[in-house]
């Protein structure tokens, strides 16, 4: 299960970089590296990735942190990795019902995305409670 949510954490991270990389109107800076590396046909479907895919990847994520932390009960890691995903939902969010370009937002909320991925690709999360009552649910040692 511990890979499955490390997979999957780090799919909600590149589904939103490469969904806003789609958006040249809201998200310049990131739509221009998106054309960059070949993703500008992707402009054709910039109202789908904010209205649908942002959020949706951003949730994929916040679920993987969850996940994640039911395996190592790590609360900081946890706390620290939902920080990211919170931010781009939040910025997605507030451009389609307030109509607010929150495009720094969401960039903090990727940069914060990149370095948990990264922080979790140096240094693997380990249990730290070793006690039974903090085995996962199903396994007692």
């Amino acid at each position: 299960m511990a890979l499955t949510a490390r997979i999957a954490d780090k799919a909600g991270f590149l589904g939103t970089l490469v969904s806003a990389m789609g958006c040249a109107s809201c998200f310049p800076a990131l739509a221009s590296l998106g054309a960059a590396v070949g993703l500008g046909f992707l402009t054709r479907w910039e109202g789908l990735f904010i209205t649908t895919l942002i959020p949706l990847f951003a949730l994929l994520a916040m679920v993987a942190n969850a996940v994640s932390w039911r395996s190592h009960r790590q609360t900081h890691r946890l706390l620290l990795g939902l920080i990211g995903p919170f931010l781009v939902l939040a910025a997605a969010l507030l451009m389609r019902f307030a109509h607010i370009r929150t495009a720094a937002l969401l960039y903090v909320g990727l940069a914060f995305m990149l370095a948990m991925s990264v922080w979790d690709l140096v240094v693997p999360s380990n249990r730290h409670c070793v006690a039974p009552e903090c085995a996962p649910p199903g396994k007692h040692g």
